[in-house]
């Protein structure tokens, strides 16, 4: 039964939850968030975050099938035995993957859908319509069809449809994970006036350098018994030693409807190099990897030794590559003669082991992955590998293994080129490509481009540490 002294607007009382047909649990959690309160809740990737997110706002047990002990309560109503409905007036969720909430065919309407559904009269829904526009710098945008948006622009997008319908609690899954430097201290600034105003927030997230500076920050860190430790593992050659070989590219350009993503780039790649490529949301980040796998339609030419190169791309949001019954089937899918050695080694280094035989879409979004790039690296590409924000979801002992496994590549004489919003990622690639409007503004190795003030200000990359003011 609910404490009547209790002053917490969220309330979890030993939540646990175990997924149908999955080995995923959430060990019994207890917390309190008041009105204005801000808590974030950390822990190693998989260890039961999103899950935790999914019970504190009604999800959990409504939309997903398994067995869930303890109780939450959401003001005055708990939420097992309240309809979601109802729920969702008073608490909003923002998933860590935005697409998956993606409902309407432009920017406005998506805004618009969630605001219609409070009931608000016409002006009040105009009135907050061009608010959260203006607020995540969505106007230029507001006709754009959201599955053509970038993920940082996606984010944004899920991010303001929840936030313009003002609940009393407000669940945040990474929000920070594909967001440039800019829309980072814009949501912080955000998050801060809202919860000033009372909404209680609840942040799950691996980077507490914005959320950090949130008054009165609480922290609440999961541990799982099934997330195995941390161990520094070994990281042999995963291929044979590589040729040395250049990637040239000359005079990329791509166009998207009336707008040019990429004007006329010109750089060169090789074969025994990490290259990170740091832009802000919209950059052309994706756009350019994409082309560079063949998968975009490009004018200009791509080459290794006068061919198309053979690069395997692991996607941002790695649902739209994932789609066998279990783990050992989807990296093993088509695969004839599957070297059986090398398929064991990809587990053990990417944390799969114990996966198997789950369906990949249970698997928590860190792990589905480590699982797509898995699938890029049993087939063996010749030159290398394109990863498209790979630290998603990544705590910091995956990060530390991605490292590994792109050092072992580069050591083997492949390539390895990343996108990404950490730029404690990027700061350890041989390279740095800056990217802004289209174009790359600045390149060479991650010290000297990052001490370019100029061209980090122009591409969005605010820090918490290099904020407006210099203040922290």
């Amino acid at each position: 039964m609910k404490n009547a002294n209790s002053t917490a607007i969220l309330r979890a009382q030993e939540v646990a939850y175990r997924y149908a047909g999955n080995g995923h649990t959430l060990p019994p959690v207890s917390l309190e968030v008041a009105a204005g309160a801000c808590l974030a809740i950390t822990g190693a990737s998989g260890c039961g975050k999103s899950t935790l997110a999914r019970c504190l706002t009604g999800l959990i047990p409504h939309l997903y099938r398994g067995e869930m002990n303890g109780a939450v309560w959401i003001e005055d109503l708990r939420t097992a035995m309240t309809p979601l409905w109802q729920l969702s007036e008073r608490a909003g969720m923002v998933f860590q993957n935005p697409a998956a909430q993606m409902l309407a065919t432009t920017t406005e309407n998506e805004l618009i859908f969630g605001l219609e559904n409070l009931g608000l009269a016409r002006a009040e829904i105009a009135t907050r319509l061009e608010d959260v526009l203006a607020q995540f710098g969505l106007a230029a945008l507001r006709k754009r069809d959201p599955r053509s948006l970038s993920g940082g622009e996606q984010q944004r997008l899920a991010l303001a449809s929840m936030m313009s319908r003002r609940p009393a609690v407000l669940v945040l899954d990474e929000p920070f994970s594909m967001l440039d430097g800019d829309a980072a201290a814009d949501l912080t600034a955000a998050l801060a006036g809202l919860a000033a105003q009372g909404m209680a927030i609840v942040a799950c997230e691996h980077r507490l350098e914005w959320l950090e500076l949130l008054p009165g920050l609480r922290t609440l860190h999961l541990t799982s018994p099934t997330t195995p430790p941390e161990t520094a593992r070994a990281m042999p050659p995963p291929a044979q030693k590589r040729a040395p070989f250049t990637l040239e590219v000359r005079g990329l350009s791509v166009r998207r409807d009336d707008t040019e993503v990429l004007h006329n780039l010109d750089f060169c790649a090789h074969g025994g190099e990490v290259v990170a490529i740091v832009g802000r949301n919209g950059a052309g980040k994706t756009t350019l990897l994409r082309a560079l796998a063949g998968l975009q339609r490009a004018e200009g030419t791509i080459a290794v030794e006068g061919e198309p190169p053979d690069l395997g791309m692991v996607f941002q949001n790695p649902d739209v590559q994932l789609f066998n019954a279990s783990v050992r089937e989807e990296i093993l899918y088509r695969i004839a003669t599957p070297d059986r050695e090398h398929y064991a080694w990809l587990l053990s280094a990417l944390g799969l082991e114990r996966y198997e035989d789950t369906p990949p879409l249970l698997l928590s979004e860190g792990e589905k992955k480590r699982l797509a790039l898995a699938t890029v690296l049993m087939r063996q590409p010749r030159d290398g590998i394109l990863l498209d924000e790979p630290a998603l979801g990544q705590d910091d002992g995956h990060k530390s293994r991605l490292l590994r496994l792109a050092r072992a590549l580069a050591d083997a004489g492949q390539m390895v080129i990343l996108t990404t919003h950490d730029l404690a990622l990027a700061a350890q690639a041989d390279r740095l490509l800056l990217l802004a409007d289209g174009h790359i503004i600045a390149e060479g190795t991650p010290a000297a481009v990052l001490e370019d003030t100029d061209a980090c200000r122009r591409a969005g990359m605010r820090t918490p540490e290099r904020r407006a003011g210099g203040e922290r």
